[in-house]
């Protein structure tokens, strides 16, 4: 897939772009601060309905404007879709397809599909849990968009529950909500089980093309015992470790057990990645996560866009020959560098300037 045309009303800093775009590498050239990772955001924003930089929608919308708009013609193998969002400040966003309002956002997912990688990837490896979480469940989505349904089920039963927690109500109270988190995070729990028995064998090939002095492997921690491929079997679990910590629970007005308390420990030969491995080695750990991304999509036949955003200037020589690999392959890539010497001289393609809120096609 890729997409053939962008357009952008009163999102971030542009009041209005139109921006045709091609197949293989398209490359942004600015500074800091002029706007190509706006570019990139508006993009991954329709992969994922959410923003990649901050946590509510009220900061993509320019200032003096209640809403931004983000249009995109995508070219998927079969058929040719516009996809449409309206993101509004302090609203419910909306969206259409092919012109044709639908019922809710969310079914925009799978049409545009994206891989990002970014300085801020070392965060994977080095930050809290929750970066690895919205790691493999993005993952999720990506493969299977009707997860994001089930995610979103989750979070929403989870909130209801945490909110009776903090009020102390008590167990009738509670128990259609223990059944609801239960039920969705079971299936999650499996769901993030089967895609890393996919995804694991995969990345440890990689990362020993890499980095071949000590092998890399990833463990599944979870928040219930022996968790399982069969999503009853983990629903069972987490009620069961419920009635167990009900007290705790009430006490601290959360919920202690499920999806959103597991962790996926990045280990290096005998050792856990973080707080271990060296700044040269963490990076390596980073790209070859999403370079394990993009292979287990296109083995499952997909053929995501490759989203590389100002990371060559962090990475040695070694370690982008892998990544420039992988942007010659893909069908689409958007590369965005502060200054065109970081650009390796191995890629080529469009080239854009991005200054002040605008786009401007070298050459065009």
């Amino acid at each position: 897939m890729f997409i053939s045309h962008l357009s952008l009303t009163t999102f971030r800093s542009y009041k209005s772009l139109e921006l045709p775009l091609e197949q293989g590498i398209s490359i942004f050239i600015g500074r800091n601060g002029e706007g190509k990772t706006n570019v990139i955001e508006s993009i991954l924003y329709l992969s994922f309905l959410s923003s990649h930089r901050v946590s509510t929608d009220a900061p993509l919308v320019q200032l003096g404007n209640t809403s931004a708009y983000i249009r995109a013609k995508t070219q998927l193998p079969d058929r040719e879709v516009l996809v449409e969002l309206e993101v509004n400040a302090d609203k419910a966003n909306r969206a259409r397809i092919n012109q044709n309002p639908v019922r809710s956002q969310k079914e925009l997912f799978g049409i545009v599909q994206a891989i990002y990688f970014s300085p801020e990837d070392l965060d994977l490896v080095r930050g809290d849990p929750s970066e690895r979480r919205k790691f493999i469940d993005q993952l999720l989505i990506l493969r299977s968009p009707r997860m994001a349904g089930v995610i979103s089920d989750y979070e929403r039963a989870l909130r209801q529950r945490n909110s009776l927690l903090k009020s102390r109500a008590g167990t009738d109270s509670l128990s259609s909500w223990d059944e609801q988190v239960a039920k969705y995070g079971g299936e999650i729990i499996a769901a993030r089980l089967l895609a890393l028995s996919n995804f694991e064998p995969i990345f440890q090939e990689i990362y020993k093309d890499i980095s071949s002095e000590k092998p890399a492997f990833i463990k599944y921690k979870s928040s219930i015992n022996d968790p399982s491929l069969d999503p009853n079997t983990n629903s069972e679990k987490i009620l069961d470790r419920m009635k167990l910590t009900r007290a705790a629970e009430i006490e601290r007005g959360l919920t202690l057990t499920g999806p959103h308390r597991d962790d996926l420990l990045l280990n290096l030969g005998d050792h856990l990645v973080k707080g271990y491995a060296s700044h040269g080695e963490s990076w390596s750990i980073a790209l070859s996560l999403k370079l394990a991304t993009y292979k287990l999509l296109e083995n499952d036949g997909l053929k995501p866009i490759l989203i590389l955003d100002d990371v060559f200037s962090e990475l040695d020589e070694e370690r982008r020959i892998h990544l420039i690999k992988l942007a010659k392959s893909a069908v689409q890539t958007f590369i965005t560098v502060a200054v065109e010497n970081d650009l390796p001289k191995e890629l080529s393609g469009a080239r854009y300037t991005v200054k002040s809120g605008s786009v401007t096609k070298v050459g065009g």
